[in-house]
């Protein structure tokens, strides 16, 4: 179908189809929401189209914005004197661009007026000079993006290496400097060829390392300019898949720049590396890669004598600057999500990973993963700039969450363990080579990683295996106080966390390891490292009494796990959070090797802060965002974020209102009242309540029904007691049942076996479903809230006719972490009268939006019918119905006695089939 244009409210916004009332209203509120640089809480139901109104509402607004940009540019050429932008309506994302200054700014009383005149006449050179420069440049990329599109012959020469490649040569500068510096060099054990590179550099500042480079600092930055653009993310790599998918479709299609990011395990092509499996091994290899590739360049260019042979490194052929160039050009001229990117790298002979970096400068459309975004360290990494940009999270119902998980770290007492032997390791080894302050450094995180295992209750020195604890037990401690127990307050942790990060001190000792677990050492060290591999191996938690292979017999192709230093970092990048935003949990299990430490983040708007008050608007959208209460409270409102700012907007569904029956039934065809509380839950009479109910609901509901559970551990229990009172196979008799699987690999097998029964009754099961012989027609999914199939799984049409949830799935509230942050909200938060507690009512909203998220499930389209069964008393109550979705709440019917519900049922089913 053409696409048309439609208009809302003075604004034209393409779209493919004749859209519904609820998209325009959606793409015109976006819009304002992007002009006016606010805080957008978007809810969309899915089966509304929220991804093309998003798409075709932020693109409109972006389309609009550089269209201003470039007449206000031409107006300050022609006129030099006009005065600056309204406000919100700068040029560019940074604050001190184009002509956003004006030359009219308020001078000092009492100059004259020919000093005031030739301060205005060259601010508005100055202006006009700005000005040309971003037309020149924007000139430019059209005409080599337009060269791109015709196949032309491009002949764009690298204008230099990225930053990180001018670090590594600095740093191998500095590291032959260092080996050819005075007598007492001579005096050091000589390295094994390509051993040189593991050994630490003299650790400088970035000053001293510019210096040292030879790099001018005007020179060192010389990457393009970044235009306005939009940064949108998502969950999974499916979700940004099925987003690029839709902006392909769009009428955006064929014009926006757009860039699919990914890690180096979903875009890397080397096959050497890809094959390693592990995130991190893949990420050690490439820049070990890099860093031998760009060493035996510089070495090429040397006329001085070798001192030793080298060993000889692959260089990865993917890796060319100028391929990449090229590449990133042809990612520019057309939509491509991570595994086009993928196929593209292979075809062009160059690094995806790298050459969608290269593309961000000037995307307008950049799709990328949540922690990419969210996390400081991986978004600098990555060459993201959010100053002036606007930010659209989508799927955003578990940011919280998200953001919390991103920055929490656990490590274990035998990861701690195995850091300080690999480390002490390598302190022996090198030294004599090492400069003082190295050696400062190191030792400080050997002190670290052993006051670390002694406060777990361990000893450094001992095999974490074998070592029992005396004291067992979890504790929760704040940051400072974790720190006086360990005895480490006199560290400046600051200090050491960028020390690891300038050194790579972790890299090194990856490196290290890997060396001595696939290189045969002389014969002289064979024995040294043979104790290390034994005792490092011992370190590994393990049943197996097998003898190590000896190190001659290690398998080449065997994947190893990356130094255990790296994660630790994090951990201890974690404890310099402010003590009052987060919590340190010691948990002391039977054996070193079990026990673990772990930082609990409490408060996320310390790291979302940041986000908001760089991006010049955010929007953060879902299908279901009730209650959102929380993004408000905990989110925006901690990050500092002004309550007039925010802007909250939800729509309806498409559905008509007699296509969905929302249930809350409160007693069983027994009259049993339904309340599934911890302590009623168990006892039998209420399970068998439950089945009962879905006994009856399978003989009207046509198609297939899935049911919810709390938990893994409940489901079981549940299906174990029918099992032994009959209830299972009278289900089995009316229905084939399938049940989630806890391995994932294991899903798509279930749900396709579930949909094939659905679709052809009598078709051929998989053994691991139950099933029984009868004339049952349909199927009986039994889920988890929470698990694999309550988030992202489609149950549209007949795969979910009604959607049963069993209880109200409240966290556990005898967990450690929950406490806390209950304690923590209610600290920080303040308290409204008459209302509920902040802590209290963070466990009711965690349980209400993992309802909301299982019971969306079966409403996919417009056409789409499905009724929705609520088993639990406790959801008649006002507070409870006010936190479902509005679509939903506007439409439930609470039933007292099972048959008035189940004749509800029965008339919404045979109406809605009896016509077909």
């Amino acid at each position: 179908m053409a696409d048309k244009t439609q208009e809302v409210g003075g604004i034209h916004f393409p779209f493919p189809f004749p859209p519904y009332s609820i998209q325009k209203d959606f793409m015109a509120e976006l819009y304002q929401v992007l002009e006016a640089g606010k805080i957008g809480i978007f809810e969309s139901p899915t089966g509304t189209g929220k991804s093309l109104s998003l798409i075709c509402g932020a693109l409109s607004w972006l389309r609009d914005f550089e269209q201003k940009k470039q007449q206000e540019e031409v107006r300050c050429l022609l006129d030099p004197g006009a005065g600056p932008l309204p406000e919100g309506r700068d040029l560019r994302p940074e604050a001190s661009s184009s002509c956003h200054a004006s030359p009219t700014t308020s001078r000092p009383a009492g100059e004259p007026d020919w000093v005031t005149q030739f301060v205005q006449r060259k601010e508005e050179r100055d202006l006009a000079e700005r000005v040309k420069d971003e037309q020149i440049r924007r000139r430019k990329r059209e005409e080599r993006l337009q060269q791109t599109r015709h196949s032309a012959q491009l002949k764009y020469a690298a204008r230099g290496r990225r930053q990180e490649e001018e670090e590594t040569e600095a740093l191998l500068r500095l590291s032959r400097e260092m080996l050819a510096e005075g007598a007492g060099a001579e005096q050091l054990e000589q390295l094994e060829p390509g051993e040189e590179e593991l050994v630490l550099a003299e650790y400088t500042s970035d000053e001293e390392r510019r210096a040292a480079s030879g790099v001018d600092e005007d020179e060192e930055d010389l990457e393009e300019e970044h235009v306005t653009k939009i940064y949108y993310c998502s969950r999974t790599h499916s979700q940004l898949a099925q987003f690029v998918q839709e902006v392909r479709k769009s009428p955006f299609g064929k014009e926006i720049r757009l860039v699919s990011l990914g890690s180096r395990q979903n875009l890397c092509v080397n096959e050497d590396v890809r094959s390693l499996g592990s995130v991190q091994l893949i990420n050690d290899r490439c820049v070990e890669i890099q860093r031998s590739q760009h060493k035996s360049k510089s070495r090429a260019e040397e006329e001085k004598p070798k001192r030793r042979r080298q060993e000889a490194r692959a260089a990865c052929p993917f890796y060319n600057h100028e391929q990449m160039q090229l590449l990133r050009d042809e990612i520019l001229v057309e939509v491509r999500d991570v595994e086009q990117l993928v196929a593209l790298g292979k075809e062009a002979r160059a690094c995806p990973y790298y050459g969608s970096r290269l593309a961000i400068a000037a995307a307008q459309l950049v799709v990328l993963p949540y922690p990419m975004l969210l996390h400081v360290a991986t978004r600098q990494a990555a060459g993201i700039r959010l100053q002036g940009q606007v930010v659209i999270i989508d799927e955003a119902h578990n940011l919280i969450d998200t953001i919390t998980g991103i920055h929490s770290v656990e490590v274990t007492g035998s990861q701690l363990c195995q850091a300080h032997s690999q480390l002490l390791q390598y302190t022996e080894r090198y030294r004599k080579r090492l400069k003082a302050k190295n050696l400062m450094y190191i030792k400080q995180i050997l002190y670290l990683l052993e006051k670390f295992v002694a406060v777990l209750g361990g000893d450094i020195r001992q095999n974490p295996n074998t070592r029992s604890l005396s004291q067992t037990g979890t504790e929760l401690k704040t940051i400072n106080d974790f720190l006086f127990e360990s005895q480490v307050d006199n560290i400046n942790l600051f200090k050491v966390q960028r020390y690891c990060e300038k050194s790579k001190v972790s890299r090194k000792l990856c490196g290290f390891t890997e060396r001595y677990g696939a290189v045969l050492p002389p014969p002289q060290q064979q024995s040294r490292l043979a104790g290390l591999q034994h005792f490092l191996q011992s370190l590994q938690p393990s049943t197996t009494e097998a003898p190590a292979a000896p190190l001659e017999e290690a398998e080449p192709g065997a994947v190893r796990a990356a130094s255990p230093l790296m994660h630790i970092e994090g951990f201890l990048s974690a404890l310099t959070t402010a003590n009052q935003d987060g919590r340190v949990i010691l948990s002391r299990q039977g054996s070193l090797s079990q026990s673990s430490l772990k930082f609990l983040l409490l408060n996320p708007a310390v790291h979302f802060a940041q986000v908001v008050k760089e991006c010049r608007a955010v929007v953060i959208a879902g299908g279901t965002m009730q209650p959102v209460s929380d993004f408000r409270e905990q989110l925006l409102a901690c990050a500092g974020v002004e309550a007039e700012r925010v802007v909250e907007f939800s729509c309806g569904h498409v559905i008509p209102p007699d296509n969905i029956l929302p249930l809350v039934l409160c007693s069983g065809p027994t009259n049993q009242q339904l309340e599934f509380t911890y302590q009623k839950r168990e006892v039998p009479a209420m399970m068998d309540e439950a089945g009962r109910i879905l006994c009856n609901l399978c003989n009207v509901v046509p198609g297939g029904l899935v049911c919810f559970f709390p938990s893994y551990e409940y489901q079981h229990q549940v299906l174990a007691h029918w099992g032994k009172s009959g209830l299972l196979t009278r289900l089995a008799v009316r229905k084939k049942i399938f049940q989630e699987p806890k391995r994932a690999g294991q899903v798509e097998q279930v749900l396709a076996a579930y949909a094939r029964c659905i679709e052809c009754p009598g078709g051929v099961l998989p053994q691991s479903c139950a099933r029984a012989s009868g004339p049952g027609t349909g199927a009986l999914l039994l889920a988890v809230v929470g698990g694999k199939m309550s988030e992202g799984i489609n149950f549209s049409d007949d795969l979910g006719r009604c959607v049963v949830m069993v209880g109200m799935p409240y966290p556990s509230i005898r967990a450690p972490e929950l406490q806390e942050k209950m304690a923590y909200l209610d600290q920080r938060l303040p308290g409204t009268p008459g209302q509920v507690p902040p802590g209290k009512a963070l466990v009711e909203n965690l349980c209400m939006k993992a309802v909301n998220q299982s019971v969306g499930r079966a409403i996919r389209h417009q056409r789409d019918f499905a009724s929705i069964v609520l088993l639990d008393q406790r959801y008649a109550r006002p507070p409870v119905l006010a936190k479902l979705p509005a679509w939903i709440r506007d439409r439930v019917e609470v039933k007292a006695t099972f048959g008035a519900a189940f004749a509800a049922l029965r008339k919404f089913h045979r109406e809605k089939v009896g016509p077909s």
